[in-house]
This record gives structure tokens, C-alpha cells and sequence, in this order.
């Protein structure tokens, strides 16, 4: 065999060191690989040197971290006027705690009885004895003096009425169990003991006199208001003042030997509590006076002023209080036509 004179391209380029499977399957040979740009289109439109700079990982906030809810205790609900405006404004329920503030109220009416009738003679607050006594004074008017004071009877029996009769009236307008409303009330009536346990410490006792009146009549329109403000609670077993009707609807009460019996236990309460300040206010009057007395009652009231703040309430239903300003829009156009026609 001959050898061949021109040159092969095995010999000018050397052996063909590929496989014949390399050769026919074009999956292994190598696909070109596109262009990357450096910069992408947005940054490619910025001038050089102005290029965006990377976001760090630090500065970046994650999805989870965004969506992540945290442990923190919710925020407490301020106290907004309009929400103090509307507990002011809500009804005194009559609950257990109602029935304690009644029961020191009348602790506090016992103080004041257990000294009035030894200083003015004459009640500050029970008016049964003092209409007898008034209807004597007419008719045995020689016992004026020795066994009452017709003035300082006449006087106690008049303020007690007038201030009943000016508490239950305004009440009707305002609502008698508002809370705000008994709040000022009791605050009244606190200022009034207050008042005259001062005249009685600095002017002294006097059985008759000017100071003596204005003595029994602070007095006497602190318990008519009181009572009047009781009796708006719906709880006429305790009256805070009068105690003939509470011995009588304790002893004619058909379930008087009942267990449960929340009515008798209110009169039992009551009476017990009118009895223990005579008592006490009788004590106080033999060995202090009764300007002690009477201070000691005016700071009952005081406490039981502040327990007002506290009493559960009942709140104003939304259709209430939306016929309510439905009537007062109502009345206002009824005045606004009136006033047209005029």
C-alpha cells in the first residue's frame, strides 16, 4: 500500500480525539451562553456616577417581620368628656351597694335626731313628732317652751317640705336617679350638716334665736332632700328617715320567717342601722356635744357621696336616648314654626 503523497488533515491537525456519540448528540455540545448585562435597564438609563446603590440586608424589612404581630398589651381605652358625660348621665341601678349607702344615710339621720331634739326640741328629720307637737302648740299653747318650741317646730317642718318638694320636682325634670344628679344632691345635703355643725361649735347651743333656726334648717332640708332621693332608688324599705311604716311592713309581712327575703332583710337593715346612730349620736352628745355629732354625720355623707362615682348604673338604651333628641328636635321645630307664624 502506498503512502499518500498529500498531506491529510489528520496529519496537519492531529488526531480527532472525539468520540463518535460526541458527535452526534448536539445536547452536549456547549449552547452559547446570552449575553448579561451589568446594569439593569433603569440603572442603564442613569448618567455614570449617579448609580443607585445596593440596599443592604441590615436596612431591609421582611415580609415576616412586617406580618410578624407583636406581643404588646392593647392600648387602654382613654377617658374621652363624652364618655364621662355619659356615665354621669346614666340611672342608679338599686343593687346591694345602693342598699349600703341608704343604710349609712340613715346611720347619719340617726346622729342628727339624736341631737336636734335635745338642743332645739323638735325633729330634723321625723316629721310625725313634730306635726303632734305642732297641733299641740295650737291647742295647748302654755307647753310652748317647756316641752317643744313651736318656732323651731314650725321651722323644721317647713324646710323638711320645701325641700322635698323641690327635690322631687326637679328630678321629674332631670331624672331622679341620675347619677349626676344625686351626686349634686348629696353634696348639698353634706355642705348643709357641715354648715350647721359649724354654727353649733363656734355660736354655742341656744335653745331659741335666729342661729338656732338657721341651725334646724340646714338640717332639716339636708334630710328632706334625702329622703326624697332614697325613695327615687325604688327601694321604700329604706326611707333613711321615718321608721313607723318600716316597723309595720316588718311585722305584717307574710314571709317574714322565710330564708330569702330581701325586703325584710332591707327594713331589718334599716331599723338597725336608725337605732346603732341614735345611739351613737346620743353618746357622742353626752360626753362631746353636738357639734361632734353633727360632723361625724356630715362626714357620712361625704363618704357616701364619693360611693356614688362607683354605683353600678343602667345604661340608656340608643332608642331612648334617639326619641329623646327626636323630641327635642321635635319641640324645636314646633318653636321654629310658632316663631315663623309670629
Amino acid at each position: 500500500m502506498t503512502s499518500c503523497s498529500l498531506p491529510c488533515v489528520s496529519h496537519m491537525f492531529g488526531p480527532d480525539t472525539r468520540s463518535n456519540n460526541d458527535t452526534m448528540n448536539p445536547q452536549n455540545q456547549q449552547q452559547p451562553q446570552p449575553p448579561q448585562h451589568s446594569a439593569s435597564p433603569a440603572n442603564a438609563m442613569e448618567p455614570r456616577g449617579q448609580q443607585q446603590e445596593p440596599i443592604s440586608s441590615s436596612s431591609s424589612i421582611t415580609e415576616a417581620e412586617v406580618e410578624a404581630p407583636t406581643n404588646d398589651p392593647p392600648p387602654k381605652p382613654s377617658l374621652t368628656p363624652s364618655k364621662i358625660w355619659r356615665y354621669l348621665n346614666e340611672d342608679i341601678k338599686p343593687t346591694t351597694f345602693a342598699e349600703i349607702q341608704l343604710t349609712l344615710l340613715t346611720f347619719c339621720i340617726g346622729l342628727q335626731d339624736a341631737v336636734s331634739f335635745p338642743d332645739f326640741h323638735c325633729f330634723a328629720s321625723n316629721q310625725t313628732g313634730n306635726t303632734v307637737f305642732l297641733v299641740l302648740a295650737l291647742i295647748l299653747p302654755e307647753m310652748d317652751g317647756e316641752m317643744f318650741v313651736t318656732s323651731n317646730i314650725g321651722c323644721a317642718l317647713g324646710f323638711f317640705l320645701a325641700a322635698a318638694y323641690l327635690t322631687g320636682q326637679l328630678g321629674h325634670i332631670i331624672g331622679s336617679r341620675r347619677r349626676l344628679y344625686i351626686i349634686i344632691c348629696n353634696l348639698i345635703q353634706t355642705c348643709l350638716v357641715f354648715a350647721a355643725a359649724a354654727l353649733q361649735y363656734t355660736k354655742g347651743v341656744e335653745p331659741q334665736g335666729t342661729r338656732t333656726l338657721l341651725a334646724i334648717g340646714f338640717l332639716a332640708t339636708a334630710a328632706g332632700s334625702q329622703v326624697v332621693v332614697s325613695r327615687s332608688l325604688k327601694m321604700t324599705e329604706i326611707s333613711t328617715a321615718m321608721a313607723t311604716a318600716a316597723w309595720l311592713d316588718l311585722v305584717i309581712d307574710p314571709d317574714l320567717m322565710r330564708c330569702k327575703n330581701r325586703g325584710r332583710n332591707r327594713r331589718l337593715a334599716f331599723l338597725g342601722s336608725l337605732v346603732l346612730g341614735t345611739l351613737v349620736g346620743a353618746v357622742i352628745f353626752k360626753r362631746v356635744g353636738s357639734a361632734v355629732a353633727l360632723l361625724v354625720s356630715a362626714g357620712g355623707k361625704g363618704v357616701v357621696t364619693g360611693m356614688w362615682f362607683f354605683a353600678e348604673g343602667e345604661r340608656r338604651r340608643k332608642g331612648e336616648e334617639e326619641t329623646e333628641k327626636g323630641g327635642k328636635g321635635e319641640k324645636g321645630r314646633k318653636q321654629g314654626e310658632a316663631g315663623v307664624m309670629v
